[in-house]
Formats: C-alpha cells, structure tokens, sequence
C-alpha cells in the first residue's frame, strides 16, 4: 500500500513525517498555522494526505526549525520565490549573529563584575572612560523607517533586520544614503516589557513607502549626546551612557522635546569594538552651544 501511495504521489501523515523529518504534532502545528497544510484529507475517514511534492517544503521547514527559526519568519521566507527567500534568510541570519554578540558582550560584563567583586581590594563600581556630553544643531533630514515593538531579548535582531530592509528597499528605488541610520525609543525596552522602536536610515531621492516601511521628514532638534564605543553598546553597559546624558540634562535644567534615540555611525559595522562609533543622544530645547 505505501508504494501504491507513492505511485499516486500521496503519502500518509506518517510515511510523510517520516520522509520529512517532522512529527505529527508539528504537522498538526503547521496545518493549523497554515504553513504547510495536507495535500487533501481523505473522505470518511479524515485521514490527512500530503503530496510527495510538498517534501521539499516540509524538509526546508524542519532545517529552519532547526535553527530555532520563528514560524513567522518561516512563513516570510516560504512565501515567495526561492530568490526572495534567501534575502529574507540572509538578513534573519545576519540578525541573529548580531543578536548573539550582543549576548556575548553581555555575558563578559557580567563576567567583569563578578570578578572585581571577588577581588577583595577592588572597586566594584564598572569602568567608564571620562565622557564629555557635548550638544549639537541637527538638520532636517528625510527618512525611511520600521517601527516595531520589541523587548531587549529581541532589540539587536529587530534593529539589524529592519536596517538592511530599509537599506535594500532605498538602493532599490536608487536613493542616495547620506549618513548611518539611528534607533528612536517611543517607551523603555527591558528584558521584562516590550516597547515600540523606529529604526530610520536617512536618504535623499524619490522613494514610495512600501511594506512596513514608512517615509517621513525628521524635523531639526537640538541635542544633546555623548558618544560611546562598539564595545559599550551592549547591554546592560550602555545604560552607563544613558545615566551619563540624563544626569546632565537634570543638571544643565534643559527641557527635553522628543524621544531618546541611539545613532549608529556610517563605519559601525566595519571598525572595531574599541571605535567610538555610536551616540546617545537626547532632543533637547534651545540651541547648541
């Protein structure tokens, strides 16, 4: 009867499993999802039957899953032609490799502190070079952005995924970059909460909106900004800096008018983790000086 079945091009919900390398309960799951649905299910007896045609699917499924792929993003790679999917792979990829040097950077600060704290005649207070918060005029500048809600688990992967979207849909429409890209927090982002993120990446040139890009003019601000290291951006060191800038708006008495934002340099992904390469900076009211 199996190979009846596979002469016929259908095969049972196990002899499918078994070829794919999925359980039945993960392709109850993806049923559901609507991932990867049965072929048709049998009259009467309600059987499901999948077409040998869906194999390569249902393995490329298995291997993603493998790498701890979400089904959503699944469903976004599966979605469209095989060119289409390698992007979108690519770029959750490269997501994830930044993601884990973030935790990587996180997991030798914490190294750091338990080591001074286990010297007996050390400080335990972290290190931080003298850092001068200085203000500045910015321009107006037209943007391109992504809005999402993430929590700091998830923050890297989002910032890098939505910049290089961003960054493919302007070469795309033949924009001209004119700087790095920056990061506006709309609410706090904690290991415990989520809160909505825009990643913007500003250009100039005709571009249409499309997707879950956004195209807007960021108005000109004053700010005020200290600028930090590759190395320094990880979490929970950065907040070092965050500290640093509120403690001189409370002392300065300089209103703040928007949201804090992280900007990251034009040569952040190429130089070192030593380079100062990213500012944290906060709108304020008045004029630089």
């Amino acid at each position: 009867m199996a190979e009846a079945r596979e002469i016929e091009g259908e095969l049972t919900i196990g002899e499918f499993g078994r070829r794919s390398g999925l359980s039945h309960k993960a392709l109850r799951l993806y049923d559901v999802s609507g991932l990867l649905a049965p072929s048709r299910i049998a009259p009467g007896t309600g059987a499901r039957l999948y077409s040998t045609s869906q194999l390569e699917r249902a393995r490329r499924i298995s291997v993603m899953r493998q790498l701890d792929m979400p089904l959503a993003t699944i469903t976004e790679v599966l979605s469209g032609s095989d060119e289409d999917g390698l992007i979108r792979l690519d770029r959750w990829w490269a997501a994830e490799q930044a993601t884990n040097q973030a935790r990587h950077a996180t997991l030798e600060y914490l190294r750091d502190r338990m080591l001074r704290s286990s010297d007996a005649g050390s400080s335990t207070s972290p290190g931080w070079p003298a850092r001068d918060v200085l203000t500045r005029s910015v321009p107006a500048a037209k943007v391109a952005a992504i809005r999402a809600d993430t929590d700091q688990q998830s923050l890297i992967g989002v910032i890098v995924s939505s910049t290089l979207e961003i960054r493919a849909h302007l070469a795309q429409a033949g924009a001209e970059l004119t700087g790095g890209s920056w990061v506006i927090y709309h609410g706090p982002v904690t290991p415990e909460s989520e809160a909505t993120v825009e990643v913007c990446v500003p250009f100039t040139g005709a571009v249409e909106p499309g997707g879950p890009i956004a195209i807007r003019v960021e108005p000109a601000r004053t700010e005020a900004y200290c600028t930090i290291s590759k190395d320094e951006c990880a979490y929970p060191r950065i907040m070092l800096a965050y500290d640093l800038l509120d403690n001189w708006i409370r002392r300065s008495g300089r209103p703040t008018t928007g949201a804090v934002r992280e900007i990251y340099h034009h040569d952040f992904q190429y130089v070192d983790g030593p380079a100062l390469v990213v500012d944290i900076a906060q709108p304020i009211e008045g004029t630089a000086r």
